[in-house]
């Protein structure tokens, strides 16, 4: 494998969106598109990413300065069509001998294997390499046109085409692939001669075709080259993903009795053998480990998950949660930044955050790790196989030791020695017939009231 640069269009302004949110930024699967397209150039080997960003999209500019560097930047200005958007980032690759692919930023599903067969036919003697998809619905797509061995003849706009070349389903996606030094010498002499006064990349298959360039087109599914325009199409896009990502699951061991119901990010890693029953979401970053079961209506972020756990239903595991092999989270109990050791277990209606809990512990349903002043977090410790009782408050910072009990109730607010009990609450009272006094007084009260 050569050399390899990516170029990234993603100077669009996005209008149809509808949104103060730079288009490229909207998510699919958790990421924003243009991060999909980056990954994407990564996952093909591309050395050199160039993203061509407006003038006017700081957001955008800012967003890949802060993840793949400020010399990743070129600014189109003015748009002038997408062969000019390319040619933005001539400067930014002066340097650079090795194969180019055109990619887009509004195109988050590109599967690598497509690229791969684009990079494919440079290497074996094609000057341009075009990616295609059999459409539905042909409609407004440019027409690939191609010879019997695959050649590709020429891209004709839908408006500009024959009756025969309408009939074609074989389509542009848009995504392209050159040598660079062929990209931008072609480029060079692509004309603006046309209704929108704008330099168009299509033109260049035309004129490597003119000079006896070979051109080669490759296919891929019309699901994997969706552009999105709008908030439809990003919906598209998003249902696109979801439906492969729950496929692959399944295929893979996962079980899922409402798959359609269950939602991934683009970097969910989840092991055979595991359980996700309906309405479960996970946020990026989340791995779960064979043999764990996820119950209905939970939401994992940013959490790792061991062997043969069981969360839910109705958990909420938040970033930084480490659950250790045999841990129960059970339903309304919230984990933030907590490592819950092997086997321990936190069954009803908790939050603990900014925790380590060690093995064998026993939450009790209530329980609160106070850990925030209004300023600062303090860190919680519960020792192994200690008990804490229901409804009690562990006050941070505080260290419950290993086989200690807290009993129910109680609010801790110094350190329990091992194997000790602690109690912190106040002493209970009795009255006798207090409450039969109570409500004589408080029944003539009210009957003087509807008197008067």
């Amino acid at each position: 494998m050569g050399n390899r640069a990516a170029i990234i269009l993603a100077a669009g302004q996005g209008t149809r969106m509808r949104s103060t949110l730079p288009k490229v930024l909207h998510q699919v699967g958790g990421r924003a598109m243009v991060d999909w397209s980056v990954a994407l150039a990564h996952a093909v080997g591309c050395s050199k990413i160039v993203v061509v960003c407006s003038p006017m999209g700081e957001a955008v500019q800012t967003h890949i300065a802060n993840t793949i560097g400020e010399d990743a930047i070129a600014i189109q200005d003015p748009p002038l069509g997408t062969g000019h958007a390319v040619l933005a980032a001539k400067e930014a690759l002066a340097d650079f001998d090795g194969d180019l692919v055109v990619l887009y930023g509004d195109t988050p599903l590109i599967p690598a294997d497509a690229v791969e067969a684009l990079f494919h036919e440079l290497e074996h003697g094609a000057s341009v390499g075009v990616l295609g998809f059999d459409a539905a619905d042909p409609g407004a797509y440019g027409r690939l046109i191609t010879d019997a061995s695959g050649n590709l003849e020429a891209i004709v706009e839908a408006k500009e085409a024959t009756p025969s070349q309408l009939a074609v389903r074989f389509c542009n996606s848009g995504v392209m692939a050159a040598p660079a030094e062929t990209m931008f010498e072609l480029l060079g002499a692509v004309t603006n001669d046309n209704a929108k006064g704008e330099y168009y990349l299509t033109d260049i298959v035309e004129l490597a075709r003119a000079s006896g360039k070979a051109c080669r087109a490759v296919a891929c599914d019309e699901a994997d080259v969706l552009g999105v325009n709008s908030r439809v199409e990003l919906a598209q896009a998003e249902h696109a993903f979801q439906t492969k990502k729950r496929l692959e699951f399944l295929a893979g061991g996962v079980t899922m009795t409402a798959p359609e119901t269950v939602y991934f990010s683009y970097d969910t890693d989840i092991a055979s053998d595991v359980i996700l029953e309906p309405g479960v979401v996970f946020a990026p970053g989340v791995q779960v480990r064979s043999g764990s079961r996820i119950r209905a209506f939970s939401h994992l972020e940013d959490a790792h998950v061991a062997e043969n756990c069981e969360i839910g239903p109705y958990a909420r595991l938040r970033p930084g949660t480490v659950l250790e092999r045999g841990v129960k989270v059970g339903n309304f109990v919230e984990v933030k930044k907590t490592r819950m050791g092997a086997g321990a277990k936190a069954n009803h209606l908790s939050y603990l955050g900014d925790g380590d809990i060690g093995a064998g512990a026993n939450i009790g349903a209530g329980t609160i790790f106070c850990n925030y002043d209004g300023f600062l977090k303090y860190q919680t410790t519960v020792g192994e196989n200690a008990f804490v009782g229901s409804n009690s408050a562990l006050v941070a910072p505080v260290t419950i030791g290993a086989g200690a009990y807290v009993g129910s109730g109680s609010v801790i607010t110094k350190d329990v020695e091992e194997n000790s009990l602690a109690v912190g609450r106040g002493r209970q009272m009795q009255k006798s017939g207090w409450a039969t006094s109570f409500r004589d007084k408080m029944a003539e009260i009210k009957a003087a009231k509807k008197k008067g």
